[in-house]
C-alpha cells in the first residue's frame, strides 16, 4: 500500500521518513499538533521529523499531498510506524490518536471513561462550533475580495457566543467550581482539548475582538490564554522551528 501513498513527486522528506512525520504550517490548526507533539517530546521523550510547506502556493492541492489527505488541508500526520504508513487528517483526529498510541500515561487525556467524554466534547465543541467561526471572520477581514460587513458582523457574534459558551465553563457559573482547564473533575486537566482550542483563542484580536473586550467579557478565558501560554511545550510548538526561513 506504500507504493500507493507516495508517488515520484512526494518530497524524499515525507517518503523516506521514518516515524511520527508531521506535514504543517504554524496555524492555529498546524500549532494544535505542533504542540501535543513538543508537549509528548518533554513528558515520554517522543521524536519525529517535521516538513513545512507554505500553503499559499496550495502546494496541499497537489496530488502528492491529496494521496495523504484528500481533502488538501494541513496538518497531516503520517504514522511510519504502521505497516503501510498509516497518515491522519483533521487536527482533533491527529491529537486523538497522538492521545491513544503515544500518551501511554494519560498525561494529556483520561483513564476515566466519563472524564474522556468531557475531554472529547469540549475537543468536537471547538473543532465544530469555534475554529470555523473564527476563519471566516479572518476571511472576510482580511482575504475576501469585498468587505461585507453582514458576514464580519455575523461571524464575530458567533464567535463571541462560542467565547462565551467557554467563558461559562471555565467560570463555574452553573456549578459553582472555577475551572483551570476545560476537561476532568475539579479545576480540570491540561488536555488535547485545551490544546486543541488554545492557538485559535490566543488569537483573537485577529478576529477584531480585542483584549479589552476578552478581560472585561470573559475574565477565566483571559486566564485561561495567559497560563496555557506558559508551558514551554506551547511556547515550543508555536516557536521559530516551525516557520520557514
Amino acid at each position: 500500500m506504500a507504493d500507493k501513498l507516495y508517488i515520484s513527486e512526494t518530497p524524499d522528506d515525507v517518503k523516506n521518513a521514518k516515524g511520527l512525520h508531521l506535514i504543517t504550517q504554524s496555524t492555529p490548526n498546524g500549532q494544535a499538533t505542533q504542540i501535543l507533539l513538543e508537549e509528548l517530546a518533554e513528558t515520554y521523550g517522543t521524536s519525529w521529523t517535521t516538513t513545512l510547506i507554505n500553503i499559499s502556493t496550495n502546494v496541499q492541492k497537489e496530488e502528492w499531498f491529496l494521496r495523504l489527505n484528500p481533502n488538501g488541508r494541513i496538518p497531516v500526520l503520517v504514522d511510519n510506524t504502521q505497516n503501510p504508513p498509516f497518515p491522519v487528517h483533521e487536527t482533533s483526529a491527529q491529537l486523538l490518536y497522538l492521545q491513544s498510541t503515544v500518551d501511554k500515561d494519560s498525561k494529556f487525556g483520561f483513564t476515566d471513561p466519563l472524564e474522556q467524554s468531557e475531554l472529547i466534547q469540549w475537543t468536537f465543541f471547538w473543532h465544530g462550533g469555534g475554529a470555523p467561526y473564527q476563519g471566516q471572520v479572518s476571511h472576510f477581514l482580511y482575504v475576501a475580495p469585498e468587505k461585507i460587513d453582514y458576514a464580519i458582523t455575523r461571524f464575530r457574534n458567533e464567535v463571541l457566543r462560542v467565547f462565551g459558551v467557554l467563558e461559562i465553563r471555565l467560570s463555574g457559573q452553573y456549578t459553582g467550581e472555577p475551572r483551570e482547564y476545560l476537561a476532568g473533575k475539579g479545576k480540570g486537566k491540561y488536555t488535547i482539548a485545551d490544546i486543541k482550542a488554545w492557538p485559535w483563542i490566543k488569537n483573537h484580536e485577529r478576529s477584531s475582538i480585542s483584549k479589552q473586550e476578552v478581560q472585561e467579557q470573559f475574565p477565566h478565558l483571559g486566564k485561561w490564554i495567559e497560563r496555557i501560554s506558559q508551558r514551554s511545550g506551547v511556547q515550543k510548538g508555536t516557536g521559530s522551528k516551525y516557520v520557514q526561513s
